[in-house]
């Protein structure tokens, strides 16, 4: 930062401004809130984001943060003291009684800062940041310069933290939530003195539930800076509406032998409100953005903290792209309420503003602050329109419109309210718009992670359902797969890995990628999910998963299950009953080098019905686990398993969406027709393709497969067999499998390279016709990895 010295002093229009709006400040100099008052003029007429002054207290070593207005400090690193000794511009200017003035230099995003002395040296400081390029130019210093002069030294406005207790006052210790009260207070909220238990829940509880977030915002301490605050909510009563309290509080940090307190005064507000002046508004609409998510959700936080109050009739934000507005949110939404120019650009749900339309909108974009015009300015239509009784223009990450049909005064306080409001709103959009491009994100490589359909099952159907929690800003790793496997065999799987993150979807990827192989490879349950957790332990990411693995026979309809930390599987009994499996479990994936991981037969009856589903669904903060596997075993009884997909919504209509939820269904309903199926396993003798094509020979016959079919299979297991004798080494099996009007014929060899085609056989080589052969005798043909070599394969159309 470039420092320089005393401002020149300016008598533009803003300076003029300052003196007027400060001389009506110096009419009321008895208000409670006339600091803060003074502080925010520097929001409104020098630019700033953040206004606070530095006085000396108790310890006259230390200055201390007795009053702020705007953006919390700590988004700036601001602390809540200086040592008067120490080399801060603050401590500078304190005792030297000059200014300084910090500008940016080189680096245009960092602040710009203004430290002005109040009174003579040793009287405290007003330290005022601004985000604008260029710093504070000769007016604003000269605005800023007017308001130090009008600010006093202020002393402490709240009840001692020593001593009796005033009977509107309180102390609040911040680490246990113990409270000592007033009679006059506790009789505000309807409270006999000596019933009260000390808790600050039995107050807040009384509280009006949508007043509650805001109250919060000041009563728990890492929502609030050092300084007085004030701030009014509503509280119930046993007849009538609501009643109106006011609390005005200060934060005193945290000593070697004592914690942070909150000390204050709470009285009745009803007679003092004034919905102009409410400078609880902006508490109110940071209490919102505090818990605003989208962009979405900040538009609506915006919308609630502004049009009642100011009695506005339209306000829209908007996104600026390019050379349009792209509205986000948009109140009232009809049409017809808007001008006709943004009538004619409507999409879908609301329009896209044209900016070349309002050139005046623009110019008041890239100057980056806050505008108002009064009813009868000149504006072209597309933006007169939206308020022909008053305009205010907030710029953000976009723009903030507020519109009055009838001329409607801009107060002061209103224009300190508005700008306040654009710094708040500025910072949660720039937060949301980066949640909702990540979130996006991450959605968008969770859905290309997951099964973009699940596989058509024989003798069974599968359905899955993944719901994305509506808490917190990222999705989860949670996953499902189906995976058919030789044999008839169906592996299902269902897994979360921990955290909510890019890193965890990512990592959930890996994991369904790394089961598939384990699996197709054709390893036991117990096996593949033991190399999986081999796996992410070598990966050392720190992350751990929870798995649920069960291996179904479709035609025998048994099934092994092994679990890794995951919730136990619930079957659907075809009589209507459920159970929960108790199946044995091992530890999570990624915990334990050594871990094992035990598997538990089943027993499926045509009708049974697999559950598996993520901890999301059946565990959360207000339900554990075993009362949520209750509820969705009872779910799970009461539905009819003809329609699986009604099945899966209904189960997850009661999600509390606190966590990723993913659910998969199988229903088992048996093979009506079985595979015929036979093995032989291949001798290393010379005679050994001639035993392999005896054996193929007689069991087809024995099918009563047509000739032309027996010919065809002789030709391929010639090829294959030989194949694997001649290349290979160890043992080799040929497997035989009839299936409706398919053959298929297999050869496992111990070696993990396959069969390659080659690219062009001339008239003079001695081999390489196999593969060809066995391409052109076949409907389809194949190679695929078991545990410790290859399976070659090939089917044959045997015909109707």
């Amino acid at each position: 930062m470039v420092r320089e010295g005393a401002a020149t002093g300016g008598a533009g229009t803003a300076p003029r401004r300052a003196e007027a709006a400060l001389a009506s400040l110096e009419a009321s100099p008895a208000a409670p809130d006339r600091l803060r008052r003074i502080l925010e003029q520097a929001l409104v007429l020098a630019g700033a984001s953040f206004a606070g002054v530095y006085a000396p207290g108790d310890d006259p070593a230390l200055l201390r943060l007795a009053e702020s207005a705007g953006l919390p400090r700590t988004l700036y690193g601001l602390p809540d003291g200086y040592p008067t000794s120490g080399a801060s511009p603050v401590a500078e200017a304190h005792r030297t009684g000059r200014p300084l003035w910090l500008t940016p230099a080189p680096q245009p995003t960092t602040p710009a800062m203004a430290v002005l002395p109040l009174g003579p040296p040793g009287g405290g400081c007003l330290l005022v940041v601004g985000d604008r390029p260029g710093g504070f130019g000769p007016e604003d210093r000269a605005c800023l310069e007017l308001i130090a002069r009008a600010i006093p030294v202020p002393a402490p406005a709240v009840a001692a933290d020593t001593g009796e207790l005033a009977a509107d006052a309180f102390r609040l210790a911040m680490d246990t939530g113990r409270m000592e009260a007033g009679a006059e207070l506790l009789r505000l909220f309807g409270i006999a003195p000596d019933s009260f238990d000390g808790r600050v829940e039995t107050l807040l509880a009384r509280t009006v539930p949508e007043d509650l977030p805001a109250l919060m915002s000041v009563v728990e301490a890492d929502h609030m800076t050092i300084g007085e605050r004030e701030l009014e909510f509503r509280i119930l009563q046993p007849a009538g509406p609501p009643r109106w309290l006011r609390l005005r509080g200060r934060l005193l940090p945290r000593g070697e032998d004592r914690p942070a307190r909150l000390v204050g005064t709470v009285v009745d507000a009803s007679t003092l409100r004034s919905d102009g002046t409410d400078v609880a508004r902006v508490q109110r609409l940071a209490a919102s953005l505090a818990t605003a998510g989208t962009v979405q959700d900040v538009g609506r936080a915006v919308v609630a903290a502004l049009r009642k109050p100011l009695q506005a009739d339209r306000i829209a934000l908007a996104e600026l792209e390019n050379d349009r507005l792209v509205v986000t949110v948009l109140d009232p939404p009809e049409p017809e309420a808007w001008p006709e120019v943004w009538r004619s650009e409507w999409r879908t749900e609301w329009p896209d503003a044209p900016v070349r339309a309002m050139p005046t909108l623009a110019a008041a974009l890239r100057a980056g602050r806050a505008r108002i015009w009064p009813a009868g300015s000149a504006l072209e239509p597309a933006l007169g329109e939206v308020g022909p009784g008053g305009l205010a223009v907030l710029p953000l990450p976009g723009a903030c419109l507020i519109g009055w049909d009838r001329p409607h005064h801009f107060a002061p306080d209103e224009r300190a309210l508005l700008t306040a409001c654009a710094a708040l709103t500025g910072q949660a959009l720039l937060r949301a718009q980066a949640f909702d491009a990540e979130h996006e994100l991450v959605g968008m490589l969770q859905r290309t992670l997951l099964p973009r359909r699940l596989p058509r099952l024989p003798g069974g159907a599968a359905v899955a359902r993944y719901l994305p929690t509506t808490a917190g800003l990222e999705v989860g790793g949670d996953w499902y797969d189906v995976i058919p496997l030789a044999d008839h065999h169906v592996a299902l799987v269902i897994g979360d890995v921990q955290g909510h993150n890019a890193g965890a979807a990512t990592l959930m990827g890996q994991m369904r990628t790394a089961l598939r192989a384990y699996a197709v490879e054709g390893h036991p349950p117990d096996v593949v999910v033991a190399h999986a957790n081999r796996l992410l332990l070598d990966m050392e990411t720190g992350l751990f998963a929870t798995c649920g693995y069960v291996d179904v026979d479709m035609e025998q309809g048994t099934a092994w299950c092994v679990r890794a930390g995951h919730p136990q599987p619930v079957l659907r009994h075809p009589g209507g009953t459920a159970e929960i499996v108790r199946c044995e479990g091992g530890p999570p994936l990624g915990v334990l080098d050594r871990a094992e991981y035990p598997m538990t037969p089943l027993r499926l009856r045509p009708g049974t019905v697999i559950a598996l589903t993520t901890d999301g669904l059946v565990e959360s903060s207000g339900l554990d686990l075993d009362t949520g596997m209750d509820r969705l075993a009872r779910e799970l009884a009461a539905a009819d398993p003809g329609h699986l997909g009604l099945v899966a919504d209904a189960l997850l209509a009661g999600a509390q969406r606190d966590d990723d939820v993913a659910l998969l269904l199988m229903r088992y309903d048996g093979m009506a027709v079985r595979p015929l199926r036979e093995s032989w396993t291949v001798w290393r003798v010379p005679q050994a393709a001639r035993h392999a094509r005896r054996f193929t020979r007689r069991t087809l016959r024995a099918w009563q497969l047509p000739p032309d079919t027996v010919d065809a299979a002789l030709l391929v297991v010639s090829e294959l067999v030989t194949n694997a004798l001649v290349h290979t080494g160890g043992p080799v099996r040929l497997d035989l499998d009839l299936a409706g009007h398919r053959l298929r014929l297999a050869v496992t060899d111990s070696s993990p390279r396959g069969p390659v085609k080659p690219a062009g056989i001339g008239w003079e080589a001695t081999g390489g016709r196999g593969i060809r052969l066995v391409e052109a005798v076949s409907a389809a043909w194949g190679t695929v990895p078991v545990s410790g070599g290859k399976q070659v394969w090939a089917e044959l159309a045997t015909g109707g």
